[in-house]
């Protein structure tokens, strides 16, 4: 443990030289194909030294926070667009708010109100919920051998529901506390969404659907209405965001792993972007001329069980192929093992004092 906390130590020193750099230099070279360039060393880097972390708790969000969302959000700065070129939110606070708002995932309001002193410990405790929450089934699973695999199939469906929350929830943290601004949500109710297309794009993982949504629908969609018209130039952009989508966690799932990769993940990716286009043209088609409407209550249910089967056939069944599950699950028993043996050690110093 203490080498991967000096290996997580030695990278973040790397990333923040390396984002100090994109924002005293890159910045100043002129947007487009030259800047691009300049920033393609730190891109590389910041895809690389996730790899020198092996813990699944400290690897997966850090790979998720600097090889995924940072990276994303520099290609996006390369042509002066994305959240790292809105001078009106970051100039007031210079290079923090740049390393911030680069390195964690959360999305400045832009009234940028000042937060009160009520909503600051509102933030962490949402975080704090999700944190027992994932404790209370990383716990349950503890005793998987009791249970059926669609049941542990059931658990390590909450605990990437509750993980990913927790991960974006935690990465929000510093952006509040630090910078003092209201915060766009990471989430808006996702076990509301009411199809497909309402879950992907306007309820889950929020901050990650902007990133896709400005690097890669809006210009496919753009180039798509030269090619076919406006009326269904949303579906190639549609599609060829789920690919990219399914790719990046492709390369996730290679980084958890550290095995080639199946593309499965991938595969889950391109059926949900393929239904997604089905649902845009069945709604334009039927919905539009009120020819034929799901109820809510049946559309939602529907849409969140598909996303499950094909999650759990494409996805989960990797996890448990590669023994990631144990993985997670003897990390956080030896988290909590250190947790019982901190609380000893100040109860025993108490009582000498």
């Amino acid at each position: 443990m203490e080498g991967e906390l000096n290996n997580f130590l030695r990278l973040s020193v790397m990333a923040m030289a390396s984002l100090l750099y994109c924002y005293l230099i890159a910045a100043k070279i002129p947007k487009g194909l030259l800047r691009l360039l300049s920033l393609i060393p730190v891109i590389t880097l910041l895809s690389i030294i996730p790899f020198n972390l092996h813990s699944f708790h400290i690897g997966v969000p850090t790979w998720c926070y600097l090889a995924w969302l940072a990276n994303f959000k520099l290609l996006l700065f390369a042509f002066e667009q994305g959240p790292l070129s809105s001078p009106s939110s970051l100039s007031p606070w210079g290079f923090l708010a740049f390393l911030l708002t680069a390195a964690f995932p959360f999305k400045i309001k832009q009234n940028l109100s000042k937060t009160n002193s009520k909503a600051l410990p509102n933030s962490i405790s949402e975080a704090s919920n999700k944190a027992v929450l994932l404790a209370l089934v990383l716990h349950c699973y503890s005793y998987k051998q009791y249970f059926h695999q669609q049941v542990l199939l059931t658990f390590y469906f909450l605990y990437s529901y509750f993980s990913i929350q927790l991960l974006l929830a935690v990465g929000a943290i510093p952006g509040q506390l630090i910078l003092g601004l209201e915060l766009e949500p990471q989430f808006n109710a996702p076990l509301l969404s009411t199809s497909l297309q309402d879950f992907w794009g306007h309820r889950w993982n929020l901050r990650v659907s902007d990133l896709l949504r400005a690097a890669v629908y809006d210009p496919v969609r753009h180039v798509s209405t030269r090619m076919i018209g406006p009326r269904w130039a949303s579906l190639p952009a549609v599609f060829v965001t789920f690919f990219i989508s399914g790719l990046v966690h492709e390369l996730l799932y290679h980084y958890i792993t550290r095995a080639s990769p199946t593309w499965e993940v991938t595969l889950f990716f391109v059926l949900q972007g393929m239904w997604v286009d089905m649902e845009i043209v069945l709604k334009k088609k039927m919905v539009a001329t009120n020819r034929f409407r799901l109820h809510r209550a049946v559309s939602g249910p529907l849409a969140l069980a598909y996303i499950a089967v094909t999650a759990a056939w494409l996805s989960y069944t990797q996890i448990l192929r590669h023994g990631i599950d144990e993985k997670i699950t003897r990390e956080f028993n030896l988290f909590v093992d250190f947790l019982e043996g901190t609380h000893s050690i100040l109860r025993r110093n108490l009582v000498l004092h």
